[in-house]
């Protein structure tokens, strides 16, 4: 029970971190968790750690924003959000059958896309700021509003976030797995098969004989 609730902690701290700083915007192990513990783990708090700690973070970031702005955040946006976040699960279910390096940067650069364009497509969507033509979209998904940093800076922000926490989270994992002497979970398709590969040769021999 300890581990998921350091997991939302942790996830809703670095979400609070932008309301201080803005360099710290959209790097969130957010999507990471929602990812790799799809991954690696099958239990149900997996599922429910990430959107704990959006509601957590959110109520938070909503206030600072009608204090500080005065608007609080469209909800819309947290079902788009809430859509990101199980879109990261699917993503991460179907990557756990697959395990490599390759397919996990796969996943995560999926989950970090799809994230920027879902959630800024809402906000030109829901926005009266953006005209809503082609021209506003685009507008939505590379300088935004002028008193904030552009989009895409945002984008940048969201690709080295979860690169950096899913590639954190399967080398913890890799690490835990090598302390208790059990094997690689990354690639073990491909060890199975070259297992069985340098296995067959012998087996043909043991029948030529």
């Amino acid at each position: 029970m300890l581990l998921p609730v350091v997991l939302i902690l942790i996830a809703a701290l670095f979400r609070v971190l932008a309301t201080m700083d803005f360099s710290w915007a959209n790097i969130s192990p957010v999507m990471a968790i929602a990812f790799c513990g799809a991954v690696y783990f099958r239990k149900r708090w997996t599922w429910a750690v990430p959107f704990v700690a959006l509601c957590v973070s959110d109520i938070y970031i909503n206030w600072f924003y009608a204090r500080t702005y005065g608007y609080s955040l469209p909800t819309a946006g947290y079902f788009a959000r809430f859509a990101c976040f199980a879109a990261a699960i699917l993503i991460g279910r179907w990557v756990s059958t697959r395990k490599s390096w390759l397919w996990l940067l796969n996943g995560s650069l999926l989950g970090a896309l799809l994230f920027y364009i879902v959630t800024n497509t809402q906000s030109w969507w829901s926005d009266p700021f953006y005209a809503k033509t082609l021209a506003g979209w685009w507008q939505a998904l590379t300088i935004g509003h002028p008193e904030f940093p552009p989009t895409i800076f945002f984008f940048k922000n969201t690709l080295f976030g979860d690169l950096m926490f899913t590639g954190l989270f399967a080398g913890i994992m890799e690490i835990i797995a090598h302390r208790k002497g059990e094997p690689s979970l990354i690639d073990s398709d491909e060890d199975e098969e070259e297992t069985e590969e340098e296995a067959s040769p012998a087996k043909e021999e043991a029948q030529a004989e």
